[in-house]
């Protein structure tokens, strides 16, 4: 079992919790199987708040997974063009079971000093 930390604006973190966004998107795929995301909240929240399991990882040219993920993707076909642009590849995290913290944590419960650009493994 592996898990990640993520790095996500709070406005995705609420589609998150509310099951209308189920995919997250990444340039980059880890290179070990992830099991579950473990969310931080970035500002104005600045908190962990909660784990996702993992369900499936998609990699595959943008278009691809545009076609796949546009309905449950939380984001406009603009953005997702503007944030894969240039590149061939994207990676997409396929969401399952949410289990919102009642207290959200700092990252220093987790025994780290700030929060990842990209991701950390946990």
């Amino acid at each position: 079992m592996c898990k990640i930390l993520l790095s996500i604006n709070p406005e995705y973190v609420n589609q998150i919790l509310n099951k209308t966004k189920i995919y997250e998107f990444r340039k980059v795929k880890c290179k070990k199987n992830i099991d579950n995301i473990v969310i931080y909240a970035t500002s104005p929240i600045s908190r962990v708040v909660a784990e996702v399991k993992v369900e499936e990882i998609l990699e595959d040219m943008p278009e691809n997974i545009w076609n796949i993920t546009r309905e449950f993707s939380g984001i406009t076909h603009e953005y997702f063009l503007e944030y894969y642009k240039n590149r061939e590849k994207a990676i997409a995290y396929r969401l399952g079971k949410v289990k919102k913290y009642k207290t959200p944590k700092s990252l220093n419960e987790f025994g780290i000093k700030s929060a990842p650009q990209s991701f950390i493994y946990l």
